[in-house]
């Protein structure tokens, strides 16, 4: 059974036992609804609380967004982000958290609809080791991206994650987005926007069985849809019965190495 918000905790616990408890309990939340804010059951809440079973970092992620400032910095650790580039980005930051809140996080510039950083709250968005090809080529197979092992993360202004249990970081593998994404991009995806009608000229990761996951635009022309490459060298993909083409989430943004 769920143990009660206010039930204190026993200090041989590991740290990040307590701290976990800790979160819970200053949220007033049973750990049902913990669980559920976390999308994990509360079986999974009560191992990491009694220090049987630890996060993964996919989950320490999660709970630095949930916990916010200054308690995510010590979860977003436990993740093993780091921090040097943050601070060169923010470093508004430096002067607001203490020292001993910094941990070791990577921040780069957005490549689309870029915006002047001030400070406020970040979350923490989990790049996955997952490619996503551009037309032409072969994205990894697998449609599921919850299930899909974490590399890193990178932070970001919370206003650019409106849904950041629902996001997740891709590497871009191929050319056919260029000029506006390059081959080695890291894109920001959202996948609980993945329905068709709200997606029209959005760009959208798409995933065939024979092609895995796809990164290009979504076009309706009258009752025809297509997967639009922005490079015009690349055909572009027809979305029909036979092919069985999937739209799995929205590309909320892009970063890149600047030349």
């Amino acid at each position: 059974m769920p143990r009660p918000p206010n039930k204190s905790r026993d200090d041989s616990q590991p740290e990040w036992a307590r701290k976990i408890f800790d979160l819970r309990r200053g949220l007033n939340l049973s750990q049902t609804g913990f669980g559920q804010r976390l999308r994990m059951s509360a079986m999974a809440i009560s191992r990491w609380e009694r220090g049987a079973q630890e996060p993964t970092a996919a989950s320490y992620i999660d709970l630095g967004n949930l916990a916010g400032d200054p308690l995510c910095w010590y979860f977003w650790a436990r993740a093993g982000l780091r921090n040097e580039d943050l601070m060169r980005v923010l470093p508004n930051f430096r002067k607001r958290l203490g020292r001993s809140s910094l941990v070791n996080l990577r921040i780069a510039a957005a490549g689309a609809g870029r915006r002047k950083l001030q400070p406020q709250r970040l979350v923490a968005v989990p790049l996955l080791k997952v490619v996503v090809a551009s037309h032409g080529g072969t994205g990894d197979i697998s449609p599921v991206l919850d299930d899909a092992p974490v590399e890193s993360a990178i932070a970001a202004p919370n206003e650019w994650c409106p849904n950041p249990s629902t996001s997740t970081c891709l590497r871009v593998s191929g050319n056919s987005m260029s000029p506006l994404i390059h081959d080695g991009y890291i894109l920001a995806v959202d996948s609980s926007q993945r329905d068709r009608s709200d997606l029209e000229g959005q760009i959208v990761i798409a995933w065939n069985k024979n092609k895995g996951l796809t990164v290009s635009r979504l076009k309706r022309y009258g009752q025809a849809e297509l997967l639009q490459p922005e490079n015009r060298d690349y055909e572009p993909i027809m979305l029909d019965g036979k092919d069985k083409w999937l739209i799995l989430a929205k590309v909320l943004w892009w970063i890149g190495k600047e030349n």
